[in-house]
Parts: structure tokens; C-alpha cells; sequence
């Protein structure tokens, strides 16, 4: 069921897009920025207090910094799509395979942390959805074919929850769960921040996006 919900989420949102064509970005922004809380406080509360326990704190933190230098790095060539933006040519016809590699990587590691922790997994969920949808109004709105743009999207959907079954049978991950994990933290703190200051054009006060914020912050602190 963790498998069929992470796959279906995005094959959804990009079925919508495909028949939908949403133009409107308003709604999306306001979803960014409480899928963006969401996540960040679903890290803090549940993934930040466990590695902590089960490593030395200095080593946990330069794994953190790692995560986020890491992700650093797969926006280099994804061009910030992992948390909205997709900085691409539209015109290209081109696959983007630095997109699609980055991106690949980026969901593999977002899988790692679900198993054994399903509330983790509703975070994954609510910041895939608005993520689908904004590569899904690039890749169809781009001069890309349509049958890549759809093997683009079913492959991303495969990738998390490949990184879920990694997981749960590679001896390797389960022996060093808790450096692995603060990586992943570190690109979860990297991309929820960078979604907060950034749904909100020219950086101005917006109700709606401060009460979007609030509402994934307490609702994550509930689950």
C-alpha cells in the first residue's frame, strides 16, 4: 500500500495535468508553502530527535551538512524543480536527462527514511503532489514527446518508493540507518526552507501563505 500511494500520487497529478492544463499557479504556491511546512516539521519532530539518539551529535550534524550540500549539488543540474521551479528551456525538444537524473536521485533518497515510519510517508506525499504537478506543466508544456514525458513521470513515481524497499532489504542501509538518515534530513531541511521563502513572489506578507504554514506546522505536530 506505501508503494502504490507513493506511485499513485504522482501519476495522478500528472493525469491532471494532462487533462486539466491548470494555468492558474495560485493555488499550487499555497500548497508549496504547506507541503513545505509539512515536511519541515515532520523532520524536526520525527526524523531529527531519533538520529540523534542513535549516533554521536557532532557526526549526525556533518551528515546533516552533507544532505544539504548534496542537494545543493542535484539543483546544479535540476534547476530547483524539487521545490517548484523548473528553470528550463521550454522550446528544448531535447530529453532533460540532467533533470530526470537529479530528480531520480533526489526521490530514491526520499525513500529511505519512510520505512518503519509511516508518518513520514504523509510528508513524502503532501510534497510530491505540488512537485508532480509543476514537472508535469513543464514536461507538457514543453516541446518534449509526450510518451518520454510520460515514461519521465512513471519512472520519478518507481523512484521513492524504490528507495523505501532499499531500505528494508539492503543490510547496508539498516547497519548505518542513522548517517544515512541525517543526510536525508539535511536535503528535507535544504528543500522545506528553500519552499517557505521562496512560495511567495517578491517576498511580501501573505496571509493565505502564513496560514497555509501554520496549518501544515500543527498538523504535522499531531500526527
Amino acid at each position: 500500500m506505501t508503494y502504490f500511494l507513493l506511485i499513485i500520487a504522482v501519476l495522478l497529478s500528472y493525469g491532471f495535468v494532462v487533462l486539466a492544463r491548470p494555468r492558474k499557479k495560485e493555488g499550487l504556491r499555497l500548497l508549496l508553502a504547506f507541503s513545505g511546512s509539512f515536511l519541515l516539521a515532520l523532520t524536526l519532530f520525527e526524523l531529527l530527535p531519533g538520529v540523534y539518539k542513535e549516533a554521536d551529535p557532532k557526526t549526525i550534524g556533518i551528515f546533516i551538512m552533507l544532505g544539504i550540500l548534496l542537494q545543493i549539488f542535484l539543483e546544479f543540474f535540476s534547476k530547483g524543480a524539487e521545490h517548484g521551479h523548473v528553470h528550463l528551456n521550454s522550446k528544448a525538444s531535447d530529453f532533460p536527462w540532467l533533470l530526470f537524473v537529479s530528480l531520480c536521485i533526489h526521490a530514491f533518497l526520499e525513500g529511505i527514511p519512510i520505512e518503519g515510519n509511516n508518518t513520514i510517508l504523509y510528508g513524502i506525499l503532501v510534497h510530491k503532489i505540488p512537485i508532480a504537478i509543476i514537472l508535469s506543466i513543464f514536461l507538457v508544456g514543453s516541446k518534449i514527446q509526450p510518451l518520454y514525458g510520460a515514461l519521465f513521470m512513471i519512472a520519478f513515481s518507481l523512484m521513492t518508493p524504490l528507495g523505501s524497499y532499499a531500505a528494508s532489504k539492503f543490510e547496508f542501509i539498516s547497519n548505518y540507518s542513522a548517517p544515512i538518515n541525517a543526510v536525508v534530513i539535511g536535503v528535507f531541511l535544504h528543500i522545506s526552507t528553500v519552499i517557505l521563502f521562496e512560495s511567495t513572489e517578491g517576498h511580501t506578507f501573505n496571509l493565505r501563505k502564513l496560514t497555509a504554514i501554520v496549518l501544515g506546522t500543527a498538523i504535522a505536530y499531531f500526527l
